[in-house]
């Protein structure tokens, strides 16, 4: 276990007061009983021997306060229910709904995908160098639905981990985004960072990480299209950085400017029509459909397919319906 050693010198004309006391003030986010507890446990030494919490301190005393740093928080099993699409000794393959986090973090300890796979799988995850991560290869936004694939032992971890990194990974997303393209096909490059300003975005950078996302358009509708988009890279936030990039952002996505209307004549029948659909997908209109790999034990090329969720098909449903009948 790390620790934290703290040297504290009692300064010159330094009234008479309680080791427990002196050192609540000295010591940052310390309480008199911490530092009472510290005490006890022998972590507070002068001249290296232990101290009582009703030592007197004396000028130009040595004070050496060892702090044990507490074990890194680790995720827990959650009986969460999660559609597990196909599962072996080797690796998990689960369909992640919108809303729910990849992994523990800061504000979000609990209640996510991998508190929800230590549940189901009962004999663990592959250990990674994040304790709150095990299993996890990659990773969906909260608010992006769809297929993942989760590892349960170290063999699997390192397999499929370079498979990503040596972009080998099948991966296709569909999304809903706004506007129609000029070309039914094509490539969207452009190198993406985090915002200098806004740390939760990531946007289009000089000196960002390189990244590639291909698209084919599927359907188009009034001022909205529906797409298929494969990730030569796997950057934080890059279909949405990227689609928002060339003005057609994810409808709905609250980041990066889907929750307005950007094309069409805004007129209140059409505004009334776009905000029901809006009511309906209160996030990013965006699933990851298909996910293909080489198996790590079998060397069998796998591929899994999704259906789109919901609240996408919904909308789409809809689009389809306005866009036969064009009445708006």
């Amino acid at each position: 276990m790390k620790e934290t050693v703290i040297h504290i010198t009692v300064p010159q004309g330094k009234k008479k007061e309680r080791i427990d006391v002196f050192l609540a003030h000295q010591i940052e986010n310390a309480s008199r009983s911490k530092v009472q507890n510290a005490i006890k446990q022998g972590f507070v030494t002068i001249d290296g021997k232990p101290v009582k919490s009703n030592h007197i301190v004396s000028p130009g005393e040595e004070i050496t306060v060892t702090l044990p740093k507490p074990p890194p928080p680790e995720a827990l099993p959650e009986k969460i229910p999660i559609d597990i699409v196909f599962e072996d000794d080797s690796i998990i393959i689960v369909n992640k709904p919108a809303g729910m986090v990849t992994h523990p973090a800061h504000g979000n300890y609990s209640g996510t995908l991998v508190n929800a796979l230590l549940y189901r799988a009962q004999s663990g995850l592959a250990e990674t160098d994040d304790p709150m991560r095990p299993g996890i290869v990659h990773r969906l936004d909260k608010d992006t639905s769809g297929l993942m694939v989760a590892t349960k032992n170290d063999r699997a971890y390192q397999f499929i981990s370079r498979q990503f990194s040596g972009r080998t990974i099948n991966r296709e997303y569909w999304a809903i985004c706004w506007g129609s393209f000029p070309e039914k096909s094509g490539t969207i490059e452009a190198n993406l960072g985090r915002s200098l300003s806004d740390r939760k975005k990531i946007i289009v950078r000089e000196d960002g990480k390189p990244a590639i996302t291909h698209y084919e358009v599927i359907e188009e509708y009034d001022s909205l299209s529906l797409v298929q988009l494969n990730l030569m890279t796997g950057r934080t936030h890059q279909i949405r950085v990227h689609l928002a990039h060339v003005h057609r952002p994810i409808f709905g996505d609250p980041t990066y400017g889907g929750r307005r209307i950007v094309f069409g004549d805004v007129t209140p029948k059409r505004k009334a029509f776009i905000h029901t659909l809006l009511e309906r997908l209160p996030r990013q209109a965006l699933h990851a459909k298909t996910i293909g790999f080489i198996h790590p034990e079998t060397k069998n090329k796998m591929f899994f397919e999704s259906e789109l969720p919901g609240d996408m098909a919904y909308v789409i449903e809809q689009l389809r319906k306005q866009s036969t009948s064009g009445n708006f």
